[in-house]
């Protein structure tokens, strides 16, 4: 049966599906939540949970990324923010979140990006990561990558994220602009690369075939994104997850063996919707509001990522954040609030072992049933 509805005599379209549209099935078997493993790997790393700090500057600061790394998870930093601009963002940070009316403040956030990114803070920011003995990633725009990257390398970074609202392994620009190929700029780099986002089945198969150890799944559908009312662009994320997962296992095969890491970005508010991208068959998940909320998080209070300042197209927005916990509490509980916004990677294990499954692999195979709203 065609999942197609007609718009109109002209036009068709598909049906997709939101988290909230979906439910996770329970099994004949539960087990005790300590029998239950969260870990997970892409290329040579191993993590205890399969969080990703977005690379906001609301989200991650050094700071953050290490104590997320301690906490088993990959704190991914943003290297075109105010960490790689300026040689101290605390001030700045503060001063962002001392402003309350929004034009004044997106006035001064584009001031603040509009000072040169400086090489030599990408080495240290890296570098202080590294000291810490985590695992360093950080994050580039498709735009920037070219111009930044064998900084980045030189750093020491393990794990380099290309990350844009979307990103494609064939770009079309303008006579006079250089693109990049993904394809020959991943293949002639020493270091795993996650690429995104895509949702989309073949703009998804086409990244992996470009060598990525990852894909980032979803586009202009976070908590601080606009994207939806000033393009027009939506990809509900579990219908998104779902079809990137079957890319996924297609190229499996078609590589004969070659297995590319499924990473949810974007529309995970609560852990019930982090619980639910796993069981549409994503290998891990990047938070960036969720995250946001830690009350030691460098946004203070607020949340916002790169488009939200962007000098002719905004298409985010500056969003207050209600402090839920420090960050260890947030991810790994206890949690001291029952709306899914503390203790992720608990509320997952416990998800977990309610339906029988040990292991995130097997769980991505759990039932789902659909539930009109």
């Amino acid at each position: 049966m065609s999942n197609e509805i007609e718009i109109g005599r002209g036009k068709r379209a598909r049906r997709v599906y939101t988290f909230d549209e979906i439910g996770i099935v329970p099994t004949r078997r539960t087990r005790d939540p300590e029998l239950v493993s969260t870990a997970w790997s892409i290329d040579a790393f191993q993590f205890e949970i399969p969080v990703l700090g977005a690379p906001m500057d609301s989200v991650m600061s050094p700071a953050t990324a290490i104590e997320l790394g301690r906490l088993g998870g990959l704190g991914v930093l943003n290297l075109e923010g105010l960490w790689t601009r300026h040689e101290d963002p605390e001030p700045l940070l503060a001063e962002l979140a001392g402003i309350r009316d929004e034009v004044a403040a997106v006035k001064r956030m584009r001031e603040l990006y509009a000072a040169p990114i400086r090489p030599e803070l990408i080495r240290a920011r890296l570098g202080e990561i590294r000291e810490a003995g985590v695992t360093v990633a950080g994050a580039l725009s498709p735009h920037r990558t070219a111009q930044f990257t064998e900084t980045v390398v030189a750093a020491g970074v393990d794990l380099f994220v290309i990350r844009g609202n979307t990103v494609s392994a064939e770009h079309v620009a303008r006579e006079g602009r250089e693109t990049l190929n993904l394809k020959e700029f991943i293949y002639q780099l020493d270091v795993p690369v996650i690429v995104g986002g895509a949702a989309t089945y073949q703009s998804a198969l086409h990244l992996m075939r470009t060598g990525a150890a990852g894909v980032l799944v979803g586009f202009g559908g976070g908590a601080s994104s606009t994207t939806r009312a000033t393009l027009g662009i939506r990809a509900p994320m579990a219908t998104a997850i779902a079809d990137v997962a079957g890319a996924r296992s297609d190229y499996l095969d078609e590589s004969g063996g070659r297995y590319v890491h499924v990473i949810a970005d974007g529309g995970l508010g609560t852990s019930g919707d982090l619980i639910k991208a796993m069981a549409c068959g994503a290998d891990a998940v990047m938070l960036g509001a969720a995250l946001a909320k830690a009350s030691d998080a460098p946004g203070r209070g607020w949340h916002w990522g790169q488009e939200a300042h962007h000098e002719d197209l905004p298409r985010g927005r500056r969003m207050a954040v209600e402090a839920v916990a420090p960050l260890a509490e947030i991810v790994n509980g206890p949690a001291h609030v029952a709306d899914g916004s503390a203790n992720l990677v608990g509320a997952l294990r416990r998800a977990m072992a309610t339906t029988g499954y040990s292991e995130l692999k097997s769980f991505q195979r759990i039932g789902i049933v659909y539930a009109e709203r």
